[in-house]
């Protein structure tokens, strides 16, 4: 058996550009190129589809959950397996398990579950996202109010040695809680910051840029709010072209309006990026969950507590592409981009992830020419099919 595969059958979009009667060539688990069918290696082994189209893995860097399991409430590798896998099927290929506001206890054993999915290799596993403790009460959004608190020594300290454990860390915090001295240790030793749940004003938040925080957690929602002499945190985010930020697009948690006035105000490098802020649900037909011991009711596209903040999303990766490219009107390919290229450079994985030229990693989805899901593969092989 050949080491080197050739995958035939569909038009491929490598993250930049189109490719028509081509086929990617996949080796060692990576892309080794896409030629055209004339030049396809003699040695290559054949995998051949039926239409369609082949796109770059999906990458989600907010998600709480999947498969029935919230990682909250079951920080272990076996949760972190069963996420990656329910996230599998909607084209994510590569995410980070989020933990929200919690104990010092349960973001200690979390972290020891990240370590423990990067030893054993979980597909789809690329690192941690912790969202919170130290958050801003104003802002708190549904996150437990007796559990946040500022960021002391001890904090500091081991989210450093976190990182020396784990391929990529991103943590949430709140310039409130967190000083830029303490912003500039962290991204020193290598953590993405993003500014979320933040009441911030546009001063208190440059000054998080400048400290070194990259990116911004779900934009517009949880943070203050762009007003004509205040800009707050929605603000400086559309200000420093260097700031990258997520967006939940499911019509809830951001007006289209709203998505498409950030759309055009965004200037590069730092872009906008798909994030699902999944929980439990995906992959499910759960209605109820819980969260912190409060519970959280699944209906008409939502998931919200009893007094109707909304905890999370009911969203999917390939939900949210279709979303903006039908609602929002964006272009498939740059829809796609947001999903797979524009996060991966959020994280500056870029180089292996987000695309499908030669030394990436050979993490793609194949769809139909309607955008429906018909098939993931992660590093090569195959995880799911439908």
């Amino acid at each position: 058996m050949s080491d080197l595969t050739a995958i035939t059958g569909a038009r491929i979009f490598d993250g930049h550009d189109w490719h028509d009667d081509a086929a990617l060539l996949v080796e060692f688990g990576h892309v080794s190129g896409i030629v055209s069918l004339d030049a396809v290696p003699q040695r290559s082994e054949s995998f051949h589809l039926d239409g369609g189209m082949l796109v770059p893995g999906f990458i989600d860097l907010q998600v709480n959950g999947g498969g029935g399991v919230l990682f909250n409430n079951a920080p272990t590798v076996e949760s972190i397996r069963t996420i990656c896998a329910a996230h599998a099927q909607f084209g994510t290929t590569a995410l980070l398990p989020t933990l929200i506001t919690d104990t010092v206890e349960i973001n200690v054993a979390a972290i020891a579950a990240g370590k423990a999915a990067a030893d054993q290799g979980v597909p789809g596993f690329i690192g941690l996202h912790l969202e919170g403790p130290h958050l801003s009460l104003a802002r708190k959004g549904t996150h437990d109010p007796a559990l946040i608190r500022p960021m002391d020594d001890a904090d500091l300290a081991r989210l450093i040695a976190a990182r020396k454990d784990l391929p990529n860390l991103l943590i949430t915090v709140a310039p409130e809680t967190v000083n830029p001295s303490q912003i500039k240790a962290l991204t020193d030793a290598g953590i993405v910051v993003s500014i979320g749940h933040s009441d911030a004003g546009i001063d208190m938040a440059s000054a998080a840029f400048a400290a070194g925080a990259s990116m911004a957690t779900h934009l517009f929602n949880a943070m203050s709010q762009l007003g004509n002499r205040e800009p707050g945190v929605v603000g400086a985010v559309l200000h420093h072209p260097n700031v990258h930020a997520g967006l939940i697009a499911d019509g809830i948690h951001v007006h289209p309006a709203a998505i498409k006035v950030a759309l055009a105000s965004k200037s590069g490098p730092g872009r906008l990026f798909l994030v699902t802020d999944a929980m439990s649900q995906t992959g499910t037909d759960i209605e109820t969950l819980t969260l912190n011991g409060r519970t959280i009711t699944r209906a008409d596209g939502a998931l919200r507590l009893a007094d109707g903040t909304l905890a999370g999303a009911d969203l999917d990766m390939i939900d949210a592409v279709n979303f903006m490219h039908e609602t929002i009107g964006l272009p498939l390919e740059e829809a796609i981009r947001m999903a797979s290229l524009y996060p991966a450079e959020a994280m500056g994985i870029e180089a292996e992830f987000g695309h499908l030229r030669p030394a990436a990693m050979a993490s793609f989805v194949h769809l139909s020419n309607d955008r429906k899901m018909r098939a993931t593969w992660i590093r090569g092989a195959e995880v799911w099919r439908a």
